[in-house]
């Protein structure tokens, strides 16, 4: 038997199970495996698979998902990691990225304030968060700077290629959407049916329930929200807003 946990997170309205069934089934529905999907502490996607070709499986897994680093000794300076923000906007001195470290104990990784500031100009974290339309759940890929196994703390700095990213969603003039907690296909009915696909520009999947959705000239994101909103009931959205 093997165990993996993937770089993915199923929470909100758990849709994300069936979408992953359909997945891992046409990934490795043809060899002689069964799995099973199941969730870890802090919603990781936890694999179980069982069979002859379990070694294949695992190895097509990891590729196609990625997998979480466990271990703290796994975590190396100068690494980069794919996580997800955490409990976004309860402390001011950095945000929070979970990156997957379960031993000794769960450890998040800090982004902290000076890095922020030096990034992003001198404003309190929270302000940051409203502002960029940070969510809880939203995929960000980070470098680990520093390491301090006897505290165990991790500190890290968004991978450049994260940055870039950031900088230009709150700098292009779309407003945008973040949505967590429901997969992108729920995100699309909701857009159909209130009648606003034809004020999206672009829906891009950011991970297995989380949806970017970048908005046309014009028009604006509070107006979205209030629109689709009762149509995902489960997700936490988060705005950024252009005058």
């Amino acid at each position: 038997m093997q165990e993996l946990v993937i770089l993915e997170k199923i929470y909100g309205d758990r849709s994300g199970f069936e979408k992953l069934e359909k997945k891992l089934k046409s990934l490795i529905g043809d060899l002689e495996v069964e799995w099973k999907i199941g969730i870890t502490q802090k919603q990781w996607v936890k694999i179980r698979l069982e069979g002859e070709d379990e070694e294949i499986s695992a190895n097509l897994i990891r590729e196609e998902f990625g997998e979480v680093p466990y271990k703290l000794s796994n975590v190396k300076e100068g690494q980069i990691y794919r996580g997800r923000f955490i409990d976004l906007g309860k402390v001011g001195y950095g945000v929070y990225v979970d990156i997957g470290i379960f031993s000794p104990t769960p450890k998040d990784a800090l982004v902290p304030l000076y890095y922020l500031k030096r990034e992003f100009g001198e404003k309190p974290v929270r302000q940051m968060i409203r502002e960029f339309g940070w969510v809880d759940y939203l995929p960000i890929e980070v470098q680990v700077e520093k390491v301090e196994f006897g505290a165990r703390e991790v500190e890290a700095h968004f991978a450049e290629k994260q940055l870039k990213r950031i900088k230009s969603w709150i700098s292009d003039g779309y407003d945008k959407l973040f949505i967590a907690g429901t997969i992108s296909e729920k995100v699309e009915d909701a857009l159909i049916r209130t009648g606003h696909s034809r004020d999206v520009k672009r829906l891009e999947e950011l991970g297995l329930m989380e949806t970017l959705l970048v908005l046309k000239k014009g028009t604006q994101a509070p107006g979205i929200i209030k629109e689709i909103g009762p149509y995902i009931k489960s997700a936490i959205i988060g705005a950024i807003k252009f005058e």
